[in-house]
């Protein structure tokens, strides 16, 4: 009976925790618009009120929300969208228009976006092909309208900087002229992380827009870089199971009071504020919660932690055989000597032929071809890159190469390789090679 019952505990645990899992993930994968917003206050009240400008008193407005990646500019825009659809007078009349640079690569795709968004795609007996007459019949849809009786459109951009590689910047030209004159209410939003983003437009673009902007800089202390941590391991208070909750919330409270987590916290604080950054630490950490293990500890936050910190170049060179890690040491010893100037296969061979003869062991003597294989090899993964495009005319050991890592990242990765020869961790850590 005993056994059925903690059967039945164990399955409504099990419940709890893969709820516990998906709130939080989506929590950290998402921006969602119920998250609270963090340092940003400022900047969200300036955007509200342009928004509600546009939506409810009819008035056009152009605005470029600037700020790094993860500083948190999308999260911005969709809160301000989410408080503006809550007022009654504006959900059911505001349009919205939702662009990505990455996405629409030039103006004819963007139009047709456009046009799909706004239900203009086939409106009576018109049926558009080109882009000149999607791009007339949307500004005339446009232009028609008047501030009283149109309906609000706000044109949200992300990627913004992307917008203006396009031809003649047709897009942006027509959506800023709009957004000056007095027909259909138009309100664009352009996201971006490029601080020169003024540069980047054309002058009769430039002179339509409003020169309107909001910088995010993550500009929190470490102080409310904790609040954050615990607010986004926290359940909220509609959980279905209030006691898991509360002792859920305790144990994030006393992993927030932790020393060695706030060590870790602290670490991560100082390489970057960005809060993708710390979602990531977060969902790795949580990757290791499982009904056996329920609740989230330090020891689960430090191995993400140094997860997260993982150089992937290093822990490339863990699984290389040991005449790659001698190249790699070859060319170390060349870029020490020659200051960074560029080699070629040649070279790294000559190089690697000093220290086995120096050594006299016929266990790294290797033929030519062979040694040529591990250093396409190394090619291959990315660890050294040709300066130039090969040519039909180079022969390959006289191409111009370059190694993607630096002396601390070839020591500390010799000091985890498993069984690595005496000799070659030597030579390694030789000042310069054997002249």
């Amino acid at each position: 009976m005993s056994s059925r019952k903690s059967k039945s505990n164990n399955v409504i645990h099990a419940e709890y925790l893969s709820q516990v899992q998906r709130i939080l993930r989506e929590r950290f994968c998402h921006q969602s618009p119920q998250s609270n917003l963090f340092g940003v206050q400022v900047q969200y009240k300036h955007l509200i009120e342009l928004l509600k400008r546009t939506a409810i008193y009819g008035e056009s407005n152009s605005v470029l929300i600037i700020g790094p990646r993860g500083s948190g500019k999308t999260m911005l825009i969709n809160h301000a969208l989410k408080e503006l659809m809550e007022v009654e007078e504006v959900s059911e009349n505001v349009l919205q228009v939702h662009l990505n640079g990455l996405l629409q690569i030039n103006d004819k795709i963007a139009l047709k976006e456009i046009t799909r968004q706004l239900n203009l795609e086939n409106v009576g007996d018109k049926v558009f092909g080109s882009f000149a007459e999607n791009l007339s019949f949307l500004l005339e849809a446009l232009k028609k309208g008047d501030r009283s009786s149109s309906c609000p459109v706000i044109f949200i951009l992300d990627e913004f900087d992307l917008f203006t590689h396009h031809k003649n910047q047709t897009l942006l030209y027509n959506l800023f002229d709009i957004s000056q004159s007095a027909q259909t209410p138009l309100a664009v939003i352009g996201l971006t992380c490029r601080l020169d983003i003024l540069e980047l437009l054309e002058k009769r673009v430039k002179s339509r827009f409003s020169h309107r902007q909001i910088h995010l800089m993550n500009s929190f202390g470490f102080p409310q870089y904790l609040k954050i941590f615990k607010e986004q391991l926290s359940l909220p208070a509609e959980f279905p199971d209030k006691l898991f909750s509360e002792k859920w919330n305790e144990n994030v409270q006393c992993l927030m009071e932790d020393r060695s987590v706030r060590e870790v916290l602290q670490k991560h604080f100082n390489v970057s504020k960005n809060l993708r950054s710390l979602h990531m630490l977060l969902m790795l950490a949580l990757n290791r919660v499982t009904t056996s293990h329920p609740f989230m500890t330090a020891a689960d936050l430090m191995e993400a932690n140094q997860l997260c910190s993982m150089d992937s170049k290093a822990n490339i060179v863990h699984g290389l055989s040991v005449l790659e890690i001698c190249l790699i040491i070859a060319m170390k010893h060349l870029n020490d000597i020659y200051e960074e100037e560029p080699f070629n296969f040649q070279m790294v061979y000559n190089e690697f032929q000093k220290f086995v003869q120096r050594k006299a062991h016929s266990v790294y003597n290797f033929e030519k071809p062979v040694v040529m294989k591990a250093f396409e090899h190394l090619q291959q993964l990315e660890l050294i890159k040709p300066m130039e495009r090969t040519s039909v005319n180079t022969q390959r050991e006289y191409q111009l190469m370059k190694l993607l890592l630096d002396n601390t990242q070839i020591m500390n990765a010799l000091q985890k390789y498993p069984n690595c020869p005496t000799d070659v961790r030597q030579w390694a850590t030789s000042s310069l090679s054997w002249l």
